[in-house]
């Protein structure tokens, strides 16, 4: 199978925030970061952060699955297939058969080397393990890289929904409000993302786990 040709996250993003009629400084502002930066994660110089990432979709009123969808975007750069160790991080990789698919529905079964991957500039990859239409869920395998974090400016996120966690392997700081949780490997969490929290990975080996992010009320 082909990789696929898709669009890098930014290229969704600004897509994104013309439809909506917003300028990049005004998406800036209401996310509290630089013009800059925005602008920098639009032209693909810069990779978001997870709470970069979900400040920009719940300000866009749009899901974290949206990012993902191949479909009616503009085509980028090619793919390359999620096994590929040259692959640049800044690419959001997808199989063809997965962007053709007109009701991008990802399985029953997506096997091991055929999943759509993102990699964050704070040190985590989302692999995407299945998704249903009409669902707003994303499944996916969540990869801690030592010294990653949900964060890149250590700051604590919330976004709209609710999230439920399982660590399969080393291990995980979850940050929950005034409280903080080690996870460690056959753990689970789960809890209203509107809470603020942040994930960082202490250890010297990656933090892997399954994660559903629900982002409807």
């Amino acid at each position: 199978m082909s990789p696929a040709v898709v669009p890098p996250v930014g290229a969704r993003i600004r897509q994104a925030r013309l439809e909506r009629g917003m300028s990049l400084r005004a998406l800036a502002r209401e996310i509290g970061v630089s013009a800059s930066l925005v602008s920098q994660i639009e032209t693909g110089k810069s990779q978001p952060s997870v709470s970069t990432l979900y400040a920009i979709t719940t300000a866009l009123s749009i899901s974290v699955e949206a990012l993902f969808d191949a479909r009616d975007a503009t085509p980028a750069s090619p793919a390359v297939s999620s096994g590929d160790a040259a692959a640049p991080a800044t690419v959001l990789h997808a199989l063809a058969a997965f962007a053709a698919d007109p009701g991008r529905r990802i399985g029953p079964l997506a096997g091991a080397g055929e999943r759509e991957t993102l990699e964050l500039d704070s040190g985590v990859v989302w692999e995407r393990l299945g998704r249903v239409p009409g669902t707003e869920v994303d499944f996916l395998l969540v990869t801690y890289r030592p010294g990653g974090s949900s964060s890149s400016s250590g700051g604590l996120m919330r976004h709209a929904g609710y999230e439920y966690g399982y660590l399969t392997s080393g291990e995980l700081v979850l940050t929950l409000g005034f409280d903080e949780y080690t996870l460690r490997p056959g753990d689970a969490v789960s809890f209203e993302s509107t809470t603020p929290h942040r994930y960082r990975n202490d250890g010297e080996e990656p933090a892997v786990g399954v994660w559903f992010v629900f982002s409807g009320t």
